[in-house]
């Protein structure tokens, strides 16, 4: 089959009643869920998802094939997902920036190489820009997919196990104190301790709503109550609530004995600190395992012995796009010792980003212009462009890959110093 030969369609995720989503929107989820070898969702956890999608305001593209055998899935299920939303990101500036966030795409086995993703990325890309997002994200299942589209990979985690035997000892006291709480109270106090963290870290993103149910423990992988889930939040010295994690216990029959933790939100270096060390003192536990710890974890530095933090794991998380190259770098934040100007050569095989621009930087902003008669200091991939946004990828490193070439000798290393980030890059959203 062609792309002709299917339907194309693109609605917003709704729900026709409190308690149930409409034909479109549970056909869509249904067929998402099987992409990604999940159950298959009962009416009720297709209304719940649904109403958070519609929230969220989530706008659902399905590709339904024009003709089916009789027995095969309903005409409501489409043989290809693809979901996009509106989210900030962080990039260090003044204010966050409005991201066209890409989550849910899938295409059906028996319907792939036939062009279907390809349609749908350029159509969604295309909106965005007509919409004016200077940037579009996604988070990936596979590595392999979304270069091509011109995404590359801006921000890291490491997944880290780290031992809490009583060698486990801080080299610094964090001030304030951590307390238990009832797991569920995070879907009422989470948002606005994550939303703290938001405003202060360069690679975050802003979070869905439905992932408040998750990380509490309100409901689990298989959508009911996951009463596992126990919790502690940190208070500063005033009182003020600055952090929280969310935890799982293995059993006692499992050796070593390892405590997951679900999610981990601190508003600053002593919330951080604070956590690990309410964590180190659980009994009953031998380690303790994150898969979201920062890439330059101060964890590590703060430890008698680093040793205990051992990572077994570099994942990519969030990858970015640049649709707008003036309006993203010029929302950007710049280190305050950063000044000079460079000229980047962008090569871009869907256009929105194609072309020579001049960056000036001075006194912590940017003006950018257009400048397609301007010889190139630096040429590039978008994608490259997308990984070197926010800092947290070093072109000195990126041209040794053969990522990037320098007309120029040297400049790879001035923009290194241009865009080093105001803090460092790290994101604890997934979507």
């Amino acid at each position: 089959m062609s792309t002709a030969e299917y339907e194309f369609r693109t609605f917003p995720a709704a729900v026709e009643s409190p308690g149930a989503a409409t034909a479109a929107t549970a056909g869509w989820l249904q067929a998402e869920t099987q992409g990604f070898h999940e159950a298959r969702l009962s009416d009720q956890e297709t209304a719940r998802l649904a109403a958070h999608m519609a929230r969220d305001g989530h706008q659902l593209t399905g590709v339904y094939a024009a003709g089916r055998p009789a027995e095969s899935l309903g005409a409501d299920y489409p043989v290809a997902t693809f979901a996009s939303f509106e989210k900030t990101l962080n990039v260090g500036g003044a204010e966050p920036l409005q991201a066209h966030l890409i989550s849910c795409v899938t295409v059906r086995p028996t319907h792939r190489r036939q062009g279907i993703l390809r349609r749908v990325m350029t159509d969604d890309l295309d909106r965005a820009v007509e919409a004016g997002y200077a940037v579009a994200a996604l988070t990936v299942s596979e590595a392999t997919i979304y270069r091509r589209f011109g995404f590359g990979v801006a921000t890291q985690v490491h997944t880290v196990t780290v031992a809490t035997d009583a060698r486990f000892r801080l080299l610094v006291s964090p001030r304030g104190r951590c307390e238990l709480v009832d797991a569920r109270e995070l879907v009422r106090l989470g948002p606005e301790i994550f939303a703290g963290f938001h405003a202060a870290q360069p690679g975050s993103v802003d979070r869905q709503s439905k992932h408040w149910e998750r990380i509490s423990g309100v409901v689990g992988e298989k959508g009911e109550e996951d009463r596992a889930v126990r919790a502690a939040l940190h208070y500063d010295e005033s009182g003020a609530i600055d952090g929280y994690v969310s935890y799982r216990a293995g059993g006692y029959d499992t050796h070593p004995r390892v405590l997951e933790v679900v999610d981990l939100v601190a508003q600053n270096a002593d919330a951080y600190l604070g956590l690990w060390e309410f964590l180190a003192s659980v009994d009953l536990v031998d380690a303790v395992k994150w898969d979201a710890a920062p890439v330059d974890d101060p964890l590590r530095w703060a430890l008698e012995n680093w040793r205990q933090v051992a990572a077994s794991s570099l994942d990519d998380w969030v990858w970015l796009r640049i649709l707008d190259v003036v309006a993203a770098f010029e929302a950007r934040g710049y280190a305050a010792a950063a000044a000079g100007e460079i000229v980047l050569g962008v090569t871009d095989p869907l256009g929105h980003a194609e072309g020579r621009y001049r960056l000036r930087v001075a006194d912590g902003r940017a003006a950018v212009t257009r400048d397609d008669t301007a010889p190139c200091d630096l040429e590039l991939d978008v994608s490259v462009l997308g990984s070197l946004y926010l800092g947290g990828a070093d072109p000195v490193v990126l041209a040794a890959a053969g990522r990037l070439t320098e007309p120029v000798p040297g400049a790879a290393r001035a923009l290194r110093a241009l865009l080093a980030p105001v803090g460092t890059v790290w994101g604890i959203t997934h979507f």
